[in-house]
């Protein structure tokens, strides 16, 4: 049985005549779109929603359900099943986990997820299956650099991007030795080799390459080296509850006010709480920030307030473009999920209106997107200036 009558409702059915219901093979009596209306199109989650950066998943699936309300509930005029797996940011389970929703559950988009590793293995799944993945964060260059396929789209961020933009910037306010810290694992490994790029460029040295194990947050042995070094700024990247808790130590060790400290968005971006005032007059880029003009975002940061009673990060914004780009797909194809190519000509040709500003896909199917300066002030990641215009990753490796 075809994917398009095997969804076919029960209730459909049994409001069809007798010659209907008598016929040897009923639903594909009825016209193609019917049948395709009347099945629900089925989105799997695949988010950490324990761990480190489990308050990072709730706030991607937050962002994408905010979107679905939006449209009265529905993706492309359809109803929806939801499946959910928690990936524990656990890349040795990757491959298991995102099989479960894919092959088990039969899921029409895949959605998903924070850790890079992790996504990684869900892009092989989903490539071996064909199925549409929206990455709604995960950043390794690969994914939309060797590993681009026409079914997966992200509408994060490449590694490359936030820290090019921030390795421009700390090579402009004149700094020439700069230590990097990150954990050893691939998108904290090119965010580094992102600001290296254009750091170098600038004419700027790193003086010294730390890592640590993800998830680790021992950090004071690195602290105390870069104390001893006497770098004019460091450069890291850290997320979620590991962020807070470097910022806090880094502060404590009272290295803030004499060794610069500079990362990508992502240092500062749905932990300003934890970190106090630790964190306060922090500078990071990002394509996103606190303040922007523009009305998507000031309606955006109003509706999600007033469901989840907290407010947007860049974790939901992605969120609720992933939805945002698979409901323009869908609606192209008419709602049917089986027409894959209809839906993935219309995402490559979205122009999406997002809160972080309009934004389209390279042919690596990577935002083409401004970043932003941003600094901590008042408690938010406050814009400071558009520092690059429509910034598209290279996607190194993309054959596609």
């Amino acid at each position: 049985m075809n994917a398009v009558s095997r969804g076919l409702s029960r209730r459909l059915i049994l409001s069809r005549s007798a010659a209907v219901v008598g016929a040897s093979s009923a639903g594909l009596l009825l016209p193609q779109i019917v049948r395709a209306q009347g099945n629900k199109v089925r989105v799997g989650f695949m988010l950490p929603y324990t761990g480190t950066f489990a308050q990072l998943g709730v706030a991607i699936e937050n962002g994408v359900r905010l979107a679905i309300d939006q449209q009265g509930g529905k993706l492309g005029g359809r109803e929806i099943e939801w499946f959910k797996v928690d990936d524990e940011s656990e890349p040795s389970k990757g491959v298991e986990n995102a099989s479960k929703l894919v092959q088990r559950d039969k899921v029409d988009v895949l959605i998903g997820t924070v850790h890079s590793g992790v996504a990684l293995a869900m892009a092989k799944v989903a490539r071996e299956n064909k199925t549409i993945f929206l990455v709604a964060n995960a950043g390794a260059d690969e994914l939309t650099g060797p590993l681009c396929a026409p079914t997966l789209f992200r509408t994060s961020f490449s590694a490359w991007q936030p820290a090019y933009a921030m390795g421009k910037v700390v090579a402009d306010k004149g700094h020439k030795r700069v230590v990097t810290l990150t954990w050893k694992y691939s998108f904290g490994q090119q965010s580094i080799e992102g600001f290296k790029e254009s750091f170098e460029k600038g004419g700027g040295k790193i003086v010294k390459e730390m890592t640590l194990p993800f998830p680790n947050v021992e950090f004071q042995p690195f602290l105390t080296e870069i104390a001893a070094l006497k770098p004019d700024a460091v450069y890291v990247f850290f997320a979620g509850a590991g962020a807070a808790k470097f910022v806090r130590d880094y502060h404590a060790a009272g290295l803030k006010n004499t060794i610069p400290l500079y990362a990508s968005g992502f240092l500062t971006d749905g932990t300003l709480d934890a970190m106090g005032e630790a964190g306060k007059g922090l500078q990071t880029t990002l394509h996103y920030a606190d303040g922007l003009d523009n009305k998507k975002d000031a309606a955006f940061r109003l509706s999600y307030a007033k469901t989840y009673k907290l407010q947007p990060d860049v974790y939901a914004m992605q969120g609720y473009d992933a939805a945002q780009l698979y409901h323009a797909g869908l609606s192209a194809a008419g709602g049917d999920p089986a027409k894959q190519a209809e839906i993935i000509k219309a995402m490559e040709g979205a122009k999406v209106d997002s809160p972080r500003g309009t934004f389209t896909l390279s042919k690596a199917h990577n935002p083409v997107q401004d970043i932003y300066l941003r600094e901590v002030q008042g408690g938010q990641n406050k814009v400071v200036s558009t520092l690059i215009k429509g910034l598209a990753d290279p996607a190194r490796g993309c054959k596609m």
